[in-house]
């Protein structure tokens, strides 16, 4: 498994770049971090329990924080904070971004949103309600 080398936090062009000892290098756009988060909120708790993220073109990053040797965990503008990247899933995410990239984009088209028009701060799934906690949705 690689480990990085260097992580640099670029704010103006929203993205995170992290190189790794394999040689390979990333810029990683903060949106598709967020819409990608490993947390439960995301993901779901299997597979198809998957929450499509809108509306977050413009999300920042305000903190990384180091988790032990292995991942980070940002600390998003939308109040996001309970995803853990680990170094495996963040080479992940660089060396497929286009695939992945593209997977985002077609998910929100099928859920009705037409050119970007998902990823527009305040795009709101259709027939959801804004939520107003940040769990995920259901008790444990």
């Amino acid at each position: 498994m690689a480990n990085p080398t260097a992580i640099t936090l670029h704010n103006k062009s929203r993205t995170l770049e992290i190189a790794f000892d394999d040689g390979a290098s990333f810029n990683i756009p903060f949106e598709l971090l967020r819409v990608y988060s490993p947390s439960a909120e995301v993901q779901g708790h299997g597979p198809g329990q998957e929450t499509l993220q809108v509306g977050k073109r413009d999300v920042g990053i305000t903190d990384l924080e180091p988790v032990g040797q292995y991942a980070l965990k940002p600390i998003f503008t939308d109040g996001h904070a309970s995803g853990l990247y680990t170094w495996q899933y963040l080479y992940d995410l660089g060396a497929n971004l286009d695939a992945r990239w593209h997977d985002y984009i077609g998910r929100l088209h099928a859920a009705g949103f037409f050119g970007d028009t998902g990823r527009e701060p305040g795009a709101v799934l259709h027939g959801t309600a804004a939520p107003s906690h940040h769990g995920c949705g259901h008790r444990h």
